[in-house]
């Protein structure tokens, strides 16, 4: 069973308001995220909380997913990854790693990088964009305790250094897995994208 980690505990600093619950077209950003994880071909989904838990856990009520908070999220991303897998059951086979700023990653994109793991022999699954490593990142489950044991420093980072032989980069089409929305920059290169996508076509094209 692979299931989704959809990272939602952050505090929003650069952008010095609660990203996650922006308005992204007719939803919030959270709720665009964890749509398209929920539409994906993920077993199961946790989604781990921490700043604005309960303003965000509202936000994704509707959705059949697992919640769970993350009281160490102030001391960075590693906390909430170790926090969702101590919420897999030992049944898990796999995790997959959602950053829950990024809502153009769609569910089809999250399906190639589970499909590429249960097609080939790799226990790190990763899209590359132009040669550029993004997310979601999908780790076998045979390295959890190897997780569970890295640095803060350090982070996931240190678990692909450990083993470049057991990675599948995945060749994707679309820049999506290497753009989060950090800041209000950010934010509006996101909102100018999604009402370019919305804008009706002239007839022809």
């Amino acid at each position: 069973m692979i299931w989704a980690i959809v990272l939602a505990a952050g505090e929003s600093r650069r952008m010095g308001r609660p990203k996650l619950l922006l308005p992204y077209g007719d939803k919030t950003i959270i709720e665009a995220v964890v749509g398209n994880v929920v539409l994906s071909r993920a077993d199961r989904v946790v989604v781990v909380l921490g700043g604005c838990g309960r303003e965000i856990e509202d936000k994704i009520s509707g959705f059949a997913v697992k919640k769970v908070t993350n009281r160490r999220y102030r001391e960075g991303m590693l906390t909430s990854v170790q926090r969702g897998l101590s919420a897999l059951p030992s049944s898990a086979r796999a995790a997959l790693f959602v950053l829950a700023d990024q809502p153009d990653v769609s569910f089809s994109l999250i399906d190639v990088v589970i499909e590429a793991y249960r097609r080939e022999e790799k226990g790190i699954v990763l899209p590359v964009y132009r040669k550029q490593r993004g997310h979601p990142l999908l780790i076998d489950l045979k390295y959890r305790l190897e997780i569970e044991a890295l640095s803060p420093d350090i982070g996931l980072r240190g678990l692909l250094r450990e083993h470049p032989d057991d990675i599948l980069e995945v060749r994707v089409s679309s820049p999506a897995i290497l753009k989060d929305i950090d800041d209000p920059d950010d934010y509006g290169r996101a909102l100018r994208t999604i009402r370019g996508r919305a804008r009706p076509k002239p007839d022809g094209v």
